[in-house]
């Protein structure tokens, strides 16, 4: 993977994307192009609660093939309320073809967003 020019993603640093458990760094140059792209048009902080994951991240070690989050192209987007809704119409618009939704009591905690092909598209709730 070439080295990413941060520069171009100002609401955004890479060590919001590191793996938590191995510190490591891979992340698809146009996923975040629509990611810098739809926090734009949000125009509301996005909190990245866990963005690149090595394939030896736990999570991604207990899955028969990694997901997304392994391949660069998916982060867990800290919401709350009506915030949700909004983030989520948007990333639609913004080609994020995966979608889930963590919810506890009815209320929305964070939101997985992902660019995975189109004909692949999912949405779901945790």
């Amino acid at each position: 993977m070439p080295d990413i020019d941060w520069s171009q993603y100002p609401d955004f640093t890479p060590d919001e994307f590191r793996c938590k458990e191995t510190g490591e760094l891979n992340v698809d140059d146009d996923f975040l192009i629509r990611l810098q792209a739809l926090r734009t048009e949000y125009g509301q902080p996005m909190i990245i609660t866990s963005g690149y994951r090595s394939p030896q991240h736990s999570i991604e070690a207990e899955k028969s093939t990694p997901g997304q989050h392994a391949n660069g192209i998916a982060v867990d987007v800290r919401t709350q309320g009506n915030n949700a809704w909004d983030l989520v119409a948007l990333a639609v618009q913004h080609g994020f073809y995966g979608i889930g939704v963590s919810q506890k009591n009815g209320k929305p905690r964070f939101i997985h967003l992902d660019t995975r092909p189109h004909a692949q598209r999912a949405i779901w709730s945790y």
